[in-house]
């Protein structure tokens, strides 16, 4: 059994290494318990968001799937809980786990993301990519509202962008960026911060120049039309509570007027079932930015990294990543230049994150990101070239991306500070996140997608 944590996507990457786990050590696996008590605070359980029956039948072959704990001798079996670390291979399953599967026979791994390693041998990740892109569907009710929202927009425009925007006050102030709103944003963004009292001390510059801060809603839409995306282009886009609200979405939709979003596209009461569940709702974007013609993100998120690696496995569908790191310099000499100049700057920067097929090497990256083991090959050895180029190829050679390292805010789904409580007396832990030395395991109830 496991117990998932954070958003949907988090809770996603979860679902999908539980198999992988229950796999390697020849368990039978309970359909997992969804997170309810982070900051999202949604009641769904699996079946709500998933179809139990597909994910089931899908996995026969692979892994025993059942859908509740059974009773022993007429009694409910007690699961042992205990935690394990981050990104445990299957030595360290079988080391850790296994010996005490074996003695109690029910055991519960809590708080149970990114605790598979990023690199597994082929059978495995190639199960990681039955299970994500054929054996997780979403319920009947969600795929019809999904299916919906994408007709409307391809009933605006034949072709259409979504961007994945976050810029939510409480991802700004975890994350130590400083977007220019002088005494105000640090004084509201200080404030928050200030629920992590072991986080470390921020550094705004250093965040922007490593790259590590979210391009604001301005910036993306710079970049994109950069990139060639005029004006008359319809654009999607997949957000929580933006800080500033209106007035920092301006410049974006003046660049971009043709502006939608699921609450534009749909009336009150056909949203009305999935209003009160975020992950629904969530669901419902995951839907429209998967069948978008280009998907943009301003972050590096759970959200992002699902939706470039099905993207890239149905197909190589074009993804648009910023390389922060470059363009942050770019944008903040923007005005000393002119437009021309900028752009071709824009586009040389973003070479190698565009979502060309061979823009990072196999094995590199984060595998949900880049499942190059699930991918076939050409027989001349490259990777088959992208079906959908709407604009100018960005070139090949990519940066280097990090995947078994520390993991930051991009890695969890972001909410509002929740109390950790433990799961049980029994639990045991280890490896918790450490952001400047210090654990902070309360996080991993924190991010959104």
């Amino acid at each position: 059994m496991i117990a998932t944590s954070g958003g949907l996507n988090q809770q996603r990457t979860g679902i999908i290494d539980a198999v992988v786990a229950a796999r390697i050590l020849n368990a039978t696996l309970v359909i997992p318990k969804l997170d309810e008590e982070s900051f999202w605070n949604d009641a769904s359980d699996f079946a709500q968001i998933f179809d139990v029956d597909s994910f089931i039948y899908s996995l026969s072959n692979d892994v025993k799937v059942i859908r509740q704990l059974p009773d022993m001798n007429g009694k409910k079996l007690s699961p042992y809980k205990m935690r394990i670390p981050r990104k445990c291979t299957p030595k360290c399953y079988e080391n850790r786990v296994l010996p005490a599967l074996l003695k109690k026979h029910v055991v519960q791994l809590t708080k149970f993301d990114y605790r598979v390693s990023n690199r597994l041998e082929t059978d495995l990740q190639k199960l990681r990519c039955r299970v994500n892109y054929h054996a997780l569907q979403f319920t009947d009710p969600i795929l019809r509202m999904g299916e919906l929202l994408v007709q409307r927009m391809k009933e605006k425009s034949g072709r259409f962008i979504a961007l994945h925007l976050r810029f939510e006050p409480d991802m700004l102030a975890f994350s130590g960026c400083y977007y220019g709103g002088g005494d105000i944003e640090r004084r509201e963004l200080g404030e928050i911060r200030k629920r992590w009292k072991t986080l470390h001390a921020s550094n705004p510059d250093r965040e922007r120049r490593h790259g590590k801060c979210p391009l604001t809603p301005e910036e993306v839409g710079l970049m994109l039309r950069a990139l060639g995306f005029g004006k008359d282009v319809h654009l999607y886009v997949a957000s929580g509570d933006v800080y500033g609200g209106e007035e920092t979405l301006a410049p974006l939709k003046a660049l971009f007027p043709n502006f939608h979003s699921k609450e534009t596209l749909a009336s009150k009461e056909e949203l009305a079932p999935f209003l009160p569940y975020s992950s629904r709702m969530a669901a419902l974007d995951f839907i429209v930015c998967d069948r978008s013609d280009v998907f943009v993100t301003n972050n590096n998120g759970n959200m992002a990294r699902m939706l470039a690696g099905r993207r890239r496995y149905f197909g190589h569908r074009r993804t648009i990543r910023p390389n922060a790191k470059k363009l942050y310099s770019l944008f903040l000499n923007r005005t000393s230049m002119s437009w021309d100049t900028f752009a071709s700057k824009v586009l040389t920067f973003q070479k190698g994150f565009m979502g060309e097929p061979n823009e990072i090497k196999p094995g590199r990256g984060e595998f949900h990101e880049h499942p190059m083991d699930c991918i076939c090959a050409k027989a001349n050895g490259k990777i088959g070239q992208s079906r959908h180029h709407q604009i100018k190829r960005a070139g090949e050679g990519a940066e280097n991306h990090s995947s078994d390292g520390d993991l930051d805010w991009r890695d969890l789904d972001y909410g509002e500070h929740t109390p950790l409580g433990r799961d049980s007396s029994n639990e045991s832990e280890s490896n918790d996140i450490r952001v400047g030395g210090s654990d902070i395991p309360e996080l991993e109830d924190m991010m959104s997608d």
